[in-house]
């Protein structure tokens, strides 16, 4: 039974950005907030992190697309969006009727495009901050990902930020050497926060086919199966840098969030876990507060970056 005397503070900043509490939907996995809000009350939730966006439409790739596994989903869609014109026109004003912060995610196939579809989401109304997806192929350079160069990385953190008064939040890959290099390298370039990880690139095989399961052969894991490779990753990044750092990969409840908090991440994301229940966000935002209530601890900050490594 809860302690109604003992009042809890789970309000965090991530990069000047001022949230009620640490939790937001990753995105993709959220879709515009209006495919959920008949199931969860939208206004408890910490932010909502839009499906990403980029400049102009996107199809997305053929199906079949998405597959399970054991303790998670791989998913080629593509990055399939209406382009931000349409957001801003269509869905964007969903959103403003609720007491959140609204971050949208974005991407290219160049710095432009990026530049410019920052420059967009900056002019309008009920957009709080922006999430740069890293992870998508760079024309410009042969097709290597945008996150998997320090100095790539770097240079699209900088085109950003010179084009926004919005707090500018970097989602980082997996899928390099040393992803602690990368986060210098965006914290160096201007972020104003790093969110990671975005999915592990994976594939699975149909045996009696013997063909990939995906039309794609490849996609991104997500779910349960990643979240210790998340942990690791984002222990690392905390390390690396001075900028909030928010958790991402495969949390499913609040003992898993708090995991990522007691690391240093500043807040977290949920996401494949949405697809299985709408309401595990507000399941980990009450029990995040639960857990301080039973620890006696009045704000979240006296948890962030508490591991104990001794031996």
């Amino acid at each position: 039974m809860k302690n109604n005397d003992f009042k809890t503070n789970l309000s965090v900043n991530i990069g000047g950005l001022q949230l009620k509490n640490p939790v937001m939907t990753a995105s993709g996995t959220f879709g515009y907030g209006e495919e959920f809000a008949p199931y969860m009350d939208i206004n408890r939730l910490g932010a909502v992190i839009v499906k990403g966006l980029s400049l102009n439409p996107r199809q997305g790739n053929p199906a079949p697309r998405i597959m399970e596994t054991p303790c998670g989903m791989l998913n080629a869609i593509g990055l399939q969006n209406p382009g931000v014109h349409a957001f801003v026109r269509d869905k964007l004003p969903f959103l403003r009727q609720f007491n959140i912060a609204v971050i949208v995610n974005i991407l290219g196939e160049t710095v432009d495009e990026y530049k410019k579809i920052a420059e967009i989401l900056s002019k309008a109304e009920g957009v709080h901050a922006i999430e740069v997806n890293i992870s998508c192929p760079n024309v410009e350079k042969g097709g290597i990902s945008f996150g998997a160069d320090p100095a790539v990385a770097y240079d699209i953190t900088c085109a950003v930020k010179s084009v926004t008064h919005l707090p500018v939040m970097v989602k980082l890959t997996p899928n390099v050497t040393d992803i602690g290099e990368i986060a210098e390298s965006v914290q160096a370039g201007g972020a104003d926060a790093i969110s990671l990880i975005n999915t592990i690139t994976a594939m699975t095989v149909d045996v009696e086919k013997r063909k990939p399961h995906l039309k794609m052969v490849t996609g991104g894991l997500s779910g349960p199966a990643i979240k210790p490779v998340a942990l690791r990753m984002v222990r690392e990044v905390v390390k690396r840098v001075t900028i909030p750092v928010v958790g991402v990969g495969g949390i499913t409840n609040a003992s898993d969030a708090l995991e990522f908090m007691i690391i240093g991440a500043s807040a977290i994301q949920v996401g494949t876990a949405n697809f299985v229940n709408p309401h595990v966000t507000i399941e980990i935002i009450e029990g995040i507060e639960d857990y301080l209530i039973k620890y006696q601890m009045r704000d979240i900050r006296e948890l962030i970056g508490t591991l104990d490594e001794g031996n």
